[in-house]
């Protein structure tokens, strides 16, 4: 234990120990504090002296951003947040940010909050490209919705989604419920809606005049996921004022959408022509379609029936 010791003294004597005026040297030469000394010509390397332990958080917070690997695993100081350098005249200081990662998730919870019950599965909620069975059946439509959300790590958004069809239980929630929380561990605002309950929610809304606030929040999603279209009971209000309102500001925004459904377009098409009200409008069913066919590549998903075995 004593020579252990005594070789850690040695270690720790032959260390030099820089003086503030080295350590400001170092920081000033960091990429980042070069730019802000460029914003703030007014302010005297005094100032950056006295600074020594915010420059420090702020060059260490702003490389943990870089190297992020999610909110859970934040090393900063304040999880979800950065620091960020602020100048006032001779002095300096910081103040903390959010990171895109952390409003991404309040966003995403506030829209969970406005729905009476939005009921899609923990499980699917919680899904992850790394916990999907990659059977032969579906291994193609995971790769192409891997392929699909790598393509947001760019910054550049695609202005189409995708239409993941397929028999009842082959697993087209939870892959898209892995594409959720890809998105959202990308800093994208992606919100997933059970649409039957969806339906159900906008009729409670009503009551309590909040109908504005549910459709809106759905609507101007960065990316919006109606999971089993198709499934749900419609009268020709909500299919023309709601759904194919939504659908229609998402066309013009340029905002994709992503879809899960047990029917082929050809069969939505059919199942939104006809409501509980009675009567064929395929009219009315062909404008819808237009905002969906147009804007989303069909994916069909294949294999057995999961419910019951691993997802």
């Amino acid at each position: 234990m004593n020579h252990a010791r005594t070789e850690i003294r040695k270690i720790l004597a032959g260390r030099q120990v820089k003086s503030p005026d080295e350590r400001v040297r170092e920081l000033m030469d960091h990429t980042l504090i070069r730019s802000f000394m460029k914003e703030h010509p007014e302010i005297p390397l005094e100032a950056y002296k006295r600074s020594l332990s915010k420059l420090s958080q702020y060059v260490r917070e702003q490389g943990n951003c870089v190297r992020c690997q999610g909110l859970e695993s934040c090393p900063n100081i304040i999880t979800g947040h950065h620091s960020v350098l602020v100048g006032y005249e001779t002095n300096i200081d910081l103040q903390m940010k959010k990171c895109h990662r952390l409003e991404a998730y309040e966003q995403m919870k506030k829209r969970q909050a406005l729905m009476k019950s939005h009921m899609i599965p923990k499980s699917i909620l919680a899904a992850t490209f790394d916990t999907i069975d990659l059977d032969p059946d579906r291994t193609e439509a995971i790769s192409q919705a891997i392929e699909y959300c790598e393509r947001f790590e760019s910054g550049v958004f695609p202005k189409h989604g995708l239409y993941l069809y397929g028999p009842y239980g082959v697993g087209k929630s939870h892959i898209a419920g892995a594409m959720a929380n890809y998105l959202t561990g990308l800093g994208v605002d992606s919100f997933m809606v059970y649409v039957p309950d969806f339906v159900q929610s906008v009729y409670d809304s009503i009551r309590k005049q909040k109908i504005n606030e549910l459709v809106d929040s759905v609507k101007q999603a960065k990316v919006l996921i109606l999971d089993d279209i198709g499934a749900e009971n419609l009268n020709p209000w909500m299919r023309d004022e709601i759904i194919g309102a939504i659908l229609q500001y998402r066309m013009g925004e340029e905002l994709p959408t992503i879809y899960t459904s047990n029917l082929t377009l050809n069969e939505l098409e059919n199942h939104l022509a006809f409501t509980n009200k009675g009567g064929e409008e395929r009219i009315k069913a062909v404008r819808i379609m237009e905002r969906i066919k147009h804007y989303t590549k069909p994916i069909r998903v294949s294999g057995k029936n999961r419910r019951e075995g691993a997802i």
